[in-house]
């Protein structure tokens, strides 16, 4: 048990952490209070006991000294409750806010690789039901078995001083009582793991039917999914039965220990008392100590098949926290070399997703200022190159560099200040139409993002929506349409201003009224700019100062549009195709 709650306080960053530490340390005060019970019930007994003896009469004094024990005993609970409580939930809350921080900021640093080869189900999973059980469900864990066990703690103490021998019988039954405690976390660690495996199921099959449903109704699918939905929900519901049927059975036998070790200290107590070794008083406070010593531990008790859960929640989160990044402590590489040229060149470069590979010994080099296109079939790694040249991933073999300086060697966030990037597909956060194009400059004034609006041929949609620039977009710009999207994304790298602009297949879906104002758009992005594409489109490279021919992750042709024609290749078939799929008329 300790074990398990020395990782979670590991787990917690030191304020946080040094706040639990010190609710347990106001804990023992608070379970010294609660003890103090004892001390204002034995004032008033031996007093009522003596004047039945005949041995000194009954006074007010007695009533006023047990009240007086019993106030401190309430007030100073009351106190010490509060302000522990008070601890724990901050300190819990607070690390879930926290590491939900610390995970989103280490994503932003993890290789491409990783979110290719885990469901975003799983990553969502950890950053939402498991940061909640941990903000929520290990507070209270940790609050009630740790309060429990210095309640009990205290009250065996408190016997040692009026009857040692009842305090052993005590102490033998707390003893009891943690060992079938500990048989239970044993018994659902298995359940516990299954448990945390359904649920982060369910979030992913839940994500997955959500973002799913335009394919869904289109492919009428929605019995199939449905059922696969209600499946992972009828999962997570029979292993949660699962997990308090196999707690009951123990729940039942640590309730049993403790009753009956009550009844033990009460059977001790007056078989000591005929035995004459016990005073009347000593005894009767020994009864009332039986009703009280397990009530605590008890309700602790019942929680502590958490504890297994708190611990795989635990491992979980460290688990991503300590997936290695890619190196952001590099030097300001940007501020040494920004009297430079910002032309890239990449050497002998090789990659590959496993064991399959994607680029293989590739080199090139881009000159400043210039306009680079990249064609080729589908899977012939295109957008995988682009991605290396921004440091989207780490190279296997070979250099990516940017005026001179490898990029391994920048610090990121100064690294990815160079870049900006409009993709095919575009995501728009469920924000303000606004707050999407500041996106990265989130203080920038309104002036400048309408300027910027305006050189991106969006402002004009945009003042035409009920709220303009106020419009509160769906999540993923699912209100809008592709090419109004993906203006808005150019808008967002316009106002970036990065040196270096990477278009990837950025008109390939759009109608042509919607590409007209795209393409004006992307000219006004581009001026003066180092422009890196990915297109399809014919008139998109025929002007680019460089075309680089991909197959199979090699550069099978390079050149200017005319020369690459004479050479009658990969390209000259790859233009003609298109010019003979354009020509097609229904």
């Amino acid at each position: 048990m300790f074990k398990i709650l020395n990782r979670f306080f590991q787990f917690c960053d030191k304020t946080n952490r040094n706040k639990f530490y010190k609710s347990i340390i106001i804990g023992i005060f608070n379970s010294f209070f609660i003890a103090l019970k004892i001390g204002a019930v034995a004032v008033m007994l031996k007093a009522l006991l003596l004047d039945v003896c005949g041995q000194k009469k009954f006074t007010v004094d007695a009533v006023w000294q047990s009240f007086a024990v019993m106030g401190i005993s309430v007030l100073g609970a009351v106190i010490t409750k509060k302000v522990m409580s008070m601890l724990q939930c901050e300190g819990g809350y607070n690390t879930c806010a926290s590491k939900r921080i610390e995970i989103a900021e280490h994503l932003r640093y993890l290789p491409m690789g990783y979110f290719n080869q885990n469901n975003p189900g799983d990553i969502t999973s950890v950053t939402t039901n498991t940061m909640e059980m941990l903000g929520d469900v290990a507070t209270r864990a940790v609050m009630i078995i740790m309060q429990g066990t210095l309640d009990s703690l205290l009250i065996i103490a408190m016997i040692f001083f009026f009857e040692w021998k009842i305090a052993l019988i005590a102490l033998g039954g707390f003893l009891i009582f943690q060992a079938v405690n500990y048989f239970m976390r044993f018994a659902v660690k298995k359940v516990s793991a299954e448990k945390i495996k359904i649920e982060t199921n369910q979030v992913g099959k839940i994500l997955e039917y959500i973002q799913g449903m335009t394919e869904v109704r289109a492919y009428n699918l929605s019995g199939k999914k449905r059922k696969e939905l209600n499946t992972i929900i009828d999962q997570c519901v029979s292993v949660n039965g699962k997990l308090e049927l196999h707690c009951i059975p123990f729940s039942a036998i640590q309730s049993f220990c403790a009753k009956l070790c009550g009844v033990v200290i009460m059977m001790a107590s007056i078989w000591l008392y005929l035995k004459g070794q016990m005073i009347i008083a000593n005894c009767m406070i020994m009864l009332i100590c039986s009703f009280m010593l397990f009530l605590a531990l008890e309700a602790g008790g019942n929680y502590a098949a958490l504890l297994r859960i708190i611990d795989l929640s635990v491992k979980k989160a460290e688990a991503i926290l300590n997936i290695p990044s890619i190196d952001i402590d590099g030097k300001n590489i940007p501020e040494n070399a920004k009297n430079k040229s910002l032309d890239i060149e990449v050497k002998d470069v090789d990659f590959s997703y496993g064991s399959k590979k994607i680029i293989d010994n590739v080199s090139f080099k881009i000159p400043e200022k210039s306009v680079t296109a990249f064609v080729g079939p589908s899977g012939s790694g295109k957008t995988t190159l682009c991605h290396l040249l921004a440091r989207f991933w780490d190279v296997n073999k070979g250099s990516v560099s940017l005026a001179g300086v490898n990029v391994k060697d920048y610090n990121m966030d100064d690294l990815m200040a160079n870049f900006s990037f409009v993709f095919q597909n575009v995501y728009l956060f469920h924000d303000t139409i606004a707050n999407n194009i500041r996106f990265g400059k989130p203080d920038t004034p309104m002036e400048e993002v309408i300027a910027a609006a305006k050189k991106a041929c969006c402002h004009d949609f945009i003042s035409s929506l009920p709220d303009g620039y106020e419009t509160v977009i769906g999540e993923g710009g699912a209100s809008l349409s592709g090419g109004e999207k993906q203006r808005i994304s150019i808008a967002r790298a316009i106002m970036k201003n990065a040196p270096i602009i990477i278009l990837d297949e950025a008109t390939a879906n759009v109608d042509p009224e919607n590409e007209r104002d795209l393409m004006k758009a992307i000219e006004e992005l581009t001026k003066e700019k180092t422009v890196i594409m990915i297109a399809h489109r014919l008139k998109t490279v025929s002007h680019a100062d460089q075309i680089f021919v991909l197959d199979k992750g090699k550069i099978v042709e390079s050149g200017k549009h005319e020369e690459l024609l004479k050479k009658n290749g990969l390209y000259s078939r790859f233009i003609n195709s298109r010019k003979e799929a354009v020509s097609w008329k229904i």
